[in-house]
């Protein structure tokens, strides 16, 4: 787990730091679309560290809730789920 939190803090910095470049080319006037590239690889980005959270949370925070025999813990981690793919689709 320690690794995997370090390899996403890792992702995470390398994010920033498109971000700041993304900033710096807007602040240079830069070709709109490679600006919009740019921004484009960063939501790509983004969405792989969603997607390594979203693991993590589902083979931890989920899988202890089933392990441990709460019905009410269950129904909270499941609806926890429920609503992050909903708000999603928005």
């Amino acid at each position: 787990m320690v690794q995997q939190t370090k390899s996403l803090i890792n992702r995470l910095g390398r994010i920033e730091g498109q971000v700041r470049g993304v900033r710096a080319m807007v602040e240079q006037d830069r070709y709109c679309i490679d600006i919009l590239h740019q921004i484009q690889a960063v939501k790509a980005a983004l969405a792989k560290a969603e997607d390594e959270i979203l693991k993590t949370h589902a083979s931890h925070c989920v899988a202890e809730a089933i392990a441990s025999g709460d019905e009410e813990e269950q129904r909270a981690k499941f609806g926890e789920l429920v609503d992050l793919f909903a708000k999603a689709k928005r």
